[in-house]
């Protein structure tokens, strides 16, 4: 059994509201596996669709150890939601011993090695999102969907 991030199964949870996301390579390993879609940004409370975000000022460790924020592009402040969606997901992943997790790149929440730098101009950086890095934190592996 293994957690997944919920728009690369084609369930219209992303930012934008679509499923642009959809990973068919996810969509095929869900006919032979277990996998539980979750959406970090919607278990912290944020709406569908919402405002692109991003972590300013570091990366998912340390919006964590509080001292980064995640802002959307309007300029608001949701690293509150964010930190929820990722001890929610958490909660899941522990309620059904869940060892793996197969996260979108680059995301702010579920990014993996790589996220967006916080200035919305598409720069990457290296680096983990809020859900990814908490995740790992206790001991759950992180699979990227473009190692799938």
């Amino acid at each position: 059994m293994r957690l997944i991030s919920a728009c690369l199964l084609g369930i219209r949870c992303a930012w934008s509201g679509d499923d642009k996301y959809k990973n068919e390579r996810a969509v095929e390993l869900a006919k032979v596996k277990t996998l539980i879609p979750i959406c970090p940004e919607q278990l912290g409370g944020l709406p569908t669709p919402r405002a692109p975000q991003e972590i300013q000022g570091g990366m998912g460790e340390d919006v964590l150890d509080g001292k980064c924020k995640v802002v959307n592009k309007n300029g608001q402040d949701v690293t509150r939601e964010f930190v929820r969606g990722a001890e929610e997901t958490l909660n899941i992943a522990k309620q059904f011993k869940v060892k793996e997790f197969i996260a979108k790149s680059r995301s702010p929440s579920c990014g993996c090695d790589q996220i967006y730098d916080g200035s919305f101009s598409g720069r990457l950086i290296e680096g983990d999102g809020v859900t990814t890095t908490l995740l790992k934190r206790n001991g759950i592996r992180i699979i990227s969907e473009e190692h799938l």
